[in-house]
């Protein structure tokens, strides 16, 4: 009796639309995948071969692919899904509970990305402080040919408070960095943390965090609690000499809200590595304004840590297909 081993397929998901390209996402991966000798598929081919013998065994998802119920009706309506593995750690796009219900595993990225997240947070947040951008803008146009005493004077970083919204990998990071700078350090949470000790970072409530924080940072995921936690009182509550730093989702501000916080200097300024939406339409508001330092969603964007989520979602994706334990599980409703 010879069992002839299939190869084992992959559905590999790009994109909010599922079809961009794999290699422009990064090159390094249709190697990783080929040495795994699986076959891979696009979301087009898996519909088409959904509840037959050549159905999907997993989907391997970046740059935030909606898994749904709908999709996952789509791909694999029968037993066949061993795994969901992604390329990053935020999980928003994906219906965890739809997941548990097939008792279908998600990996994801912890961990590998956290430094390089809150590096990209203090990044905007000393731009933000020290007008870097305006003053690159200002020197660059040729404009600095006379030294003047009182231009772009900004805010002071050290000795200041920071709020740090959401202690989880990446707020204790930033929460580390602004020790160095002898912050006093705010913190709101769900649940008080244990290792906010090692930081001497104070718990206390949203309202409290706002109106006392020089620096507001967001670290916290995207559900449905924290969806515009940041709104339109929220800005009420904040300092005018206040900064937002959103490392998080960009969901969890009310966009139209920050807009009008920005417009009318009820805050100093923001910098922003994520949107609501995302990616902003050219003719959007908040790309017009001056008190705004954005970047491209670059927060886990360095070599090692792209290396290194690439090696571990592969690493996720192996272990699902061979019925293992995942490296990195993403916690299940």
């Amino acid at each position: 009796h010879t069992h002839t081993h299939r190869m084992q397929r992959v559905c590999v998901l790009v994109g909010p639309d599922y079809g961009s390209d794999l290699n422009a996402m990064d090159p390094s991966l249709e190697g990783r995948l080929r040495a795994l000798n699986v076959e891979v598929v696009t979301y087009e081919q898996a519909k088409e071969r959904a509840g037959t013998d050549a159905a999907v065994d997993a989907l391997y998802c970046l740059a935030h692919p909606p898994v749904s119920k709908k999709l996952l009706d789509e791909v694999a309506p029968g037993k066949t899904l061993k795994v969901v593995a992604n390329y990053g750690t935020g999980t928003d796009h994906i219906d965890l509970a739809e997941c548990a219900a097939r008792g279908v595993p998600v990996g994801h990225t912890p961990n590998v990305l956290t430094d390089a997240t809150a590096d990209m947070g203090w990044a905007l947040l000393l731009a933000c402080a020290r007008s870097v951008v305006k003053g690159h803008n200002y020197t660059a146009a040729g404009h600095f040919n006379v030294y003047k005493n009182m231009l772009f004077l900004g805010a002071d970083v050290s000795c200041r408070t920071i709020g740090i919204v959401g202690l989880g990998r990446i707020g204790c990071e930033v929460a580390r960095r602004a020790a160095g700078f002898r912050m006093r350090i705010l913190y709101h949470s769900r649940t008080p943390k244990a290792a906010a000790a090692d930081f001497g970072a104070e718990f206390c409530a949203l309202e409290e965090l706002l109106s006392q924080a020089d620096f507001v940072v967001l670290c916290c995921p995207s559900t449905a609690a924290t969806r515009h936690c940041i709104n339109t009182a929220a800005f009420a509550k904040m300092k005018k000499t206040a900064f937002l730093i959103n490392i998080a989702r960009g969901d969890v501000v009310d966009t139209d809200a920050l807009v009008h916080a920005l417009r009318t200097q009820q805050i100093a300024g923001a910098g922003l590595d994520v949107f609501d939406p995302e990616p902003l339409p050219a003719s959007h508001p908040l790309l017009a304004l001056d008190n705004v330092v954005l970047a491209p969603h670059r927060g886990s964007a360095t070599v090692e840590a792209r290396h290194k989520m690439a090696q571990l979602s592969i690493d996720n994706l192996a272990a699902g297909l061979q019925g293992l334990p995942l490296p990195a599980q993403a916690p299940l409703p």
